[in-house]
């Protein structure tokens, strides 16, 4: 199963966090928190209300997207994010 997000909406895949801090100490699973970085999977037509807006990012595409934004999707084993193009603050070069 797949998703085809529509209109200005883009689909997100969380890169894994990190399992261990910077000074070396191993993070259990509660003390992990989620990471605001993802690679996009899919993105929307950029249709809204007859008018065509640009969708500035690609399919492959590294993001930066604002903590709270979007929905969660779980479809098999994989987990989701769908959310406007608004929502994403920035690309990763």
């Amino acid at each position: 199963m797949r998703i085809k997000p529509l209109g200005d909406r883009v689909v997100l895949k969380r890169v894994e966090a990190e399992e261990k801090t910077a000074s070396g100490i191993i993070l259990t699973g509660a003390a992990k928190e989620k990471p605001q970085f993802a690679e996009v999977v899919a993105v929307g037509s950029g249709i809204v209300d007859g008018k065509e807006i640009e969708m500035e990012v690609e399919v492959g595409d590294k993001v930066i997207y604002n903590k709270f934004a979007g929905t969660e999707v779980k479809i098999d084993k994989d987990e989701f994010i769908v959310l406007k193009i608004e929502d994403i603050v920035g690309i990763l070069v």
